[in-house]
């Protein structure tokens, strides 16, 4: 995220969590006379803007043992003290979003609850490719929604990318595995599928989503090479139990949070980071193709603290 605009449009979606969850905290610091206070005041506050429980105790235990190691008292300085641990937290290595094979297609697959941003994060990635001059090929695997299929279309078309579909109701399995087929045969760099949302409880809809997985496997073995899950940052600590029930069924390889610039729940980038252990490869925070942009953890932090 070193486009200067996207830092501005970070910062402005980012509001709602500064002001909810960092706000809050900055006015313990610079305002509480009583240290000791201070941990239980920010044990409290972190939890109620959806860090979670494990991951704020966590940050918590760090703040306090470096402050010992470090000599420090002063509530300007653990501040500061807790920013870079929030960054270590998330991590300061650039996500892997190369998303390229030599010789053969880069299978990507997209999967989520419904509403979460699917099939958009689908078009915007597809559209950041193909301005990459990479040739792309879109496969309409959520077959349950007519408008799913349209949508990815569009994007498509906006894209000048090819897209693979089947009618309404088609098995999904088979639109993945003609996807990946005709990408190897068109000799594409990127091919995306997207798959129908599901709630994360439905065994059924799970197990499809595994089959989905094996079908592209077997016409492209080692493939999918990275398989988004996109969530939804307005669902908060719901989001953290849905994606530890996508990660036991599927090889979730990386974490697509939308929807920053709606909520004051963006601190669940922590919970998930510090619970799952998977990357946060984008982040979106609007509604164009611009606004869904590599995830660049210490510019979040910055948009967030300062």
């Amino acid at each position: 995220m070193s486009d200067k605009g996207f830092f501005s449009r970070l910062k402005e979606g980012l509001g709602k969590t500064r002001e909810g969850l960092f706000g809050g905290v900055k006015r313990l610091f610079f305002n509480s006379a009583q240290h000791a206070d201070l941990y239980e005041a920010l044990e409290e506050t972190l939890i109620s803007a959806d860090v979670g429980v494990e991951t704020t105790l966590v940050l918590i235990e760090n703040l306090r043992r470096q402050a010992k190691e470090q000599g420090i008292k002063e509530p300007e300085k653990l501040y500061g003290l807790l920013k870079q641990e929030v960054l270590q937290l998330l991590g300061t290595e650039a996500p892997d979003i190369s998303w390229i094979r030599e010789g053969e297609p880069h299978v990507m697959l997209i999967a989520g609850v419904n509403g979460s941003g699917k099939t958009t994060t689908a078009g915007k990635i597809a559209f950041r490719l193909a301005q990459e001059k990479r040739q792309v090929l879109l496969g309409a695997a959520d077959t349950f929604r007519a408008a799913a299929a349209e949508q990815l279309t569009i994007w498509a078309e906006r894209s000048g990318a090819g897209i693979i579909r089947h009618q309404e109701g088609a098995d999904p399995g088979a639109v993945a595995y003609d996807t990946v087929d005709a990408g190897a045969a068109r000799k594409v760099d990127n091919i995306l599928i997207d798959t129908a949302g599901r709630l994360h409880t439905k065994v059924n809809l799970m197990e499809e989503l595994k089959k989905v997985q094996r079908v592209i496997d077997k016409r492209q073995p080692g493939a999918p090479h990275e398989v988004l899950l996109v969530l939804d940052a307005t669902t908060g600590q719901n989001g953290l139990q849905q994606a530890t029930q996508f990660t036991q069924a599927l090889q979730v390889t990386g974490i697509v949070l939308t929807k920053l610039d709606g909520t004051a729940k963006g601190g669940m980038a922590l919970a998930i980071r510090r619970q799952l252990g998977i990357p946060i490869k984008m982040i979106g925070v609007g509604e164009s193709a611009e606004d869904l942009q590599p995830f660049n953890a210490q510019d979040f932090v910055n948009a967030l603290f300062d």
